[in-house]
C-alpha cells in the first residue's frame, strides 16, 4: 500500500506542473492571457461562525471534539473560513478506504491582502485521535491559474506518505482564489499568511521542523519562501523553476502567458524576472535544499534552472542533487526511483 501511495502521489502531483498554455481547456487558457480580463475581486462577505467569541475561544483552547478527537471545522474564525470536510475522488474503494484510515482532508479559505484564498489541508489519523502537534510540509503547487489546481486527493496521498501535516493554497485567480496571478509576485504572500495560520492558529502543527516542497512552478515560491522566511527549515524542489529569463526564452508557448502575468518581457522588466529567479540570489538560502531533475525534462531545462542553481548553493548550502536520464517532469514515477525514499530521507533526517 505504501508503494501504491507513493505512486498515486506522483500521478495526481504529475498534473500540477507548468505546462504549455494550450494544456488548460478552461478559461483562463492562453486563449483569455491577459491578466486584466482574469481578475477576481475578493469577496466582501468573510463571514464566520465567531459567535459571541466562542470559535476565538475553541481556537485557544485545542479545537477538539467533545471526544477527545481534533477538529478542524472548530477553527473557523476571521483567518479561517468556510472549512468544510472534503471527501476523496479516486474510484478505488479500497484505495479511498486507505487514505481515509489515514488522514482527513478539509479545504477553507483564508484571507492574504484583500482577497479570499482557497486552500487545503491534510492532517494525519494519528494527529486527529492524539492531538499531539506534528510535523508539517507546505506544497507549492504547479501550473498557473486554474491550471494544475490542487485536489483533496494530492493533499492526502502527500500526508499518507510523509505522514505529516500538508497544507497548500491555490494560487491567486485559479479555482476561487482572489486576485491575480503573476507568477511569483505578490501571491507569495499567501505562502507567508499560510505559515502564519500554522504557527499562531494551528495548534497541531509542530513549527521546529517546517519544511516546504514545490514543484515546477511551485520551485519559484520554494525558493523565494525560503529567502525570505526564517521559519523554513528545508525546502524540496522537483522540475523546479529557478531562471525565469532562460524559461522565457526557452518557452516560447509560455511567453504569452509570462508577459501577462509578470507584465512585460525580461527585457522590459528584468528586475521582476530576476528576483522570481534563484540563480540570481543564491547565496541568499541558507537552508538545506534537495533539488530532483531530470535532464531531459522538456518543461524546465535541466542546465538552465537545475544544474546552474546548484553550482551557486553547493557553496553556499547542504544541497543534494538528485539528476535522472529521463525525460520526466517532476518527481520520477518509475517503480525503481530513489525519489520517494529521497524525500522521506531528506525530510526526517
Amino acid at each position: 500500500m505504501k508503494k501504491l501511495l507513493a505512486i498515486s502521489l506522483l500521478a495526481v502531483m504529475a498534473l500540477s506542473f507548468v505546462g504549455c498554455q494550450n494544456s488548460s481547456s478552461d478559461n483562463n487558457s492562453s486563449e483569455s492571457s491577459e491578466v486584466s480580463n482574469t481578475s477576481v475581486a475578493a469577496s466582501s462577505d468573510n463571514s464566520t461562525t465567531d459567535e459571541a467569541g466562542e470559535s476565538s475561544l475553541q481556537s485557544s483552547l485545542g479545537n477538539s471534539e467533545s471526544d477527545g478527537r481534533l477538529d478542524f471545522t472548530s477553527y473557523e474564525s476571521d483567518d479561517v473560513f468556510y472549512i468544510e470536510k472534503v471527501d476523496y475522488s479516486d474510484g478505488d474503494a479500497s484505495y479511498q478506504s486507505e487514505l481515509e484510515s489515514k488522514c482527513e482532508t478539509y479545504e477553507f479559505y483564508f484571507n492574504s491582502d484583500d482577497y479570499q484564498i482557497k486552500a487545503y489541508i491534510s492532517i494525519p489519523t494519528a494527529v486527529i485521535e492524539s492531538q499531539e502537534p506534528c510535523k508539517c510540509l507546505l506544497y507549492n503547487r504547479g501550473g498557473h491559474w486554474n491550471y494544475g489546481s490542487l485536489s483533496a486527493d494530492m493533499l492526502a496521498y502527500m500526508c499518507a506518505v510523509t505522514g505529516r501535516v500538508v497544507v497548500a493554497c491555490e494560487i491567486r485567480g485559479g479555482n476561487d482564489s482572489g486576485g491575480i496571478d503573476q507568477f511569483g509576485g505578490d501571491e507569495l504572500n499567501d505562502v507567508f499568511r499560510l505559515i502564519d495560520l500554522c504557527e499562531n492558529k494551528f495548534s497541531f502543527v509542530d513549527m521546529d521542523d517546517f519544511c516546504v516542497l514545490g514543484v515546477s512552478r511551485g520551485g519559484i515560491e520554494t525558493y523565494m519562501t525560503a529567502r525570505e522566511d526564517k521559519r523554513v527549515k528545508k525546502i524540496i524542489v522537483a522540475g523546479g523553476a529557478s531562471d525565469l529569463i532562460s524559461l522565457y526564452n526557452e518557452r516560447e508557448d509560455m511567453q504569452e502567458m509570462l508577459r501577462g502575468c509578470i507584465g512585460g518581457t525580461p527585457e522590459e522588466k528584468p528586475e521582476e524576472y530576476e528576483k522570481r529567479s534563484a540563480v540570481y540570489w543564491a547565496d541568499e538560502i541558507e537552508i538545506p535544499v534537495l533539488i530532483i531533475h531530470s535532464k531531459g525534462d522538456p518543461k524546465v531545462k535541466y542546465e538552465t534552472n537545475a544544474e546552474a542553481l546548484y553550482e551557486k548553493l553547493k557553496d553556499s548550502t547542504d544541497c543534494t542533487f538528485i539528476s535522472h536520464d529521463d525525460d520526466y517532469h517532476g518527481i520520477n514515477p518509475s517503480a525503481d526511483s530513489e525519489d520517494i525514499p529521497q524525500i522521506l530521507r531528506f525530510l526526517n533526517d
